[in-house]
């Protein structure tokens, strides 16, 4: 069973996620597109400037809603309550204190985002999300077919900026 929205016995938690920015460009749209109903977006775009940033998530918000996906805005409470991220196992235990519904574990693997980062590797990625107690979506350097080789490690889902743009 999906996880459920810690303010919503209703509605069940995404697994599946699009992690925004502006290296995407053009291709956002299609990446919208071609997410599932029920989908999640974590709108990023953080070197943005204001007026166009608010114009853009206006316009994905937009879609969001007409597309059944869940959107929220990167880097802020709401984010960090539903989507926690964590990055050792000392936050992911800060993320279960926090009340959050997700953990977000990465870097999983080697990542565009953040060139010559060290990626936590599977194992370490599942340590890290069982220390959480929490369902976990894993990210960095994500695609379907690593999902689905991880997802047996204790993840629920994945999130991805080039996994998921065309």
């Amino acid at each position: 069973m999906p996880p459920r929205h810690p303010n919503s016995r209703r509605f069940p938690v995404p697994t599946l996620w699009l992690m925004t920015d502006e290296r995407m460009g053009a291709a956002l749209w299609p990446a919208l597109a071609g997410l599932p109903r029920g989908s999640g977006v974590v709108f990023r775009h953080f070197g943005t400037p204001p007026p166009e940033r608010a114009a853009l998530y206006a316009r994905i918000a937009r879609m969001a809603r007409s597309r059944g996906l869940v959107l929220i805005e990167g880097g802020g409470a709401a984010q960090r309550r539903l989507l926690h991220p964590a990055h050792t196992i000392r936050e992911a235990i800060a993320a279960r204190r926090a009340g959050a519904a997700l953990v977000l574990v990465s870097p999983v693997y080697p990542t565009r985002t953040h060139i010559g980062a060290r990626a936590l590797g599977p194992l370490r990625a599942a340590a890290i999300a069982r220390a959480a107690r929490l369902p976990a979506i894993a990210l960095g350097g994500m695609t379907r077919r690593r999902f689905m080789r991880i997802k047996a490690l204790g993840f629920v889902g994945w999130a991805a900026i080039d996994g998921l743009t065309p």
